[in-house]
């Protein structure tokens, strides 16, 4: 399938690891420009160095504000087509062993930052009549999971500011949708292991294969199918889906609306 995004601009954050990596690796092979932003300098410069002119770099947390400042200078007033809205999770707790501060950095490193960034990007992509944003978010909306009360929590705001915008904007062409990812094989799935082994006395293996046996294919996601879809949603085909909240889970959500 022909995607229609040669040449076209995306911003891609958490750009040099896990799903951020493999959609602006997906983007690119289907011959996309990207803005890739990630902290580590060395590994912005090692994907650039795949794709001669075709990648941007901006060094920096997209959490902050500086960074994200940084990037809306970096555009210059060009059209931008999509954004990849994705940063890592907050750390794996029960409820009770979060303090208030806990809290209030999971809505800093979950939730604001991508307000702030989406407000930015609206108004250009309003003028151009034509926008995709795509947040990855976790199947924790759907499902609340083990060890995730931070992430089950705030990510839950996070779906209704983007299905309340998506209802705002739908007659501008630009359409907000989000995806929400089970167990993959990236090191997103780290800190639940640790967790897990910590809580049990169980070896790490046994802790992988417990998620394993949750999901009903029988194995954990990768990052590469993950990006196959991410990048469809990116792209003009998508013009008819708005607001959506899709799993990505190999079957953990039991809900009929999963």
């Amino acid at each position: 399938m022909n995607l229609e995004i040669n040449n076209q601009l995306f911003i891609v954050s958490g750009a040099t690891s896990g799903f951020g990596k493999a959609v602006a690796e997906a983007l690119l092979n289907e011959g996309a420009n990207i803005i890739a932003i990630a902290r580590t300098e060395e590994k912005l410069h090692a994907l650039q160095k795949t794709h001669p002119y075709k990648v941007e770099i901006v060094t920096g947390d997209i959490t902050q504000s500086d960074t994200i400042k940084q990037l809306i200078k970096l555009i210059a007033g060009r059209q931008i087509h999509g954004a990849l809205i994705n940063a890592g999770g907050p750390p794996a707790m029960t409820v009770m062993e979060t303090k208030l501060e806990d809290w209030d950095n999971a809505y800093k490193n979950v939730m604001r930052w991508k307000i702030e960034l989406t407000q930015a990007l609206i108004p250009a992509m309003v003028n151009h009549k034509y926008g995709r944003l795509l947040y990855i978010e976790s199947a924790s909306v759907k499902q609340p999971m083990e060890n995730l009360v931070l992430s089950n929590s705030i990510r839950l705001a996070v779906v209704g500011f983007v299905k309340t915008l998506s209802q705002e904007i739908a007659q501008e062409g630009i359409t907000l949708n989000i995806l929400a990812p089970g167990y993959h094989a990236t090191s997103a799935i780290d800190r639940l292991l640790k967790k897990k082994s910590e809580q049990t006395g169980m070896s790490v293996d046994d802790a992988m294969l417990q998620y394993v046996n949750q999901t009903r294919v029988g194995f954990l996601g990768t990052a590469e199918d993950f990006a196959s879809l991410a990048v469809w949603l990116l792209s003009p085909h998508s013009k008819y889906l708005t607001g959506q909240t899709i799993s990505v889970d190999g079957g953990v959500i039991k809900g009929t609306m999963g």
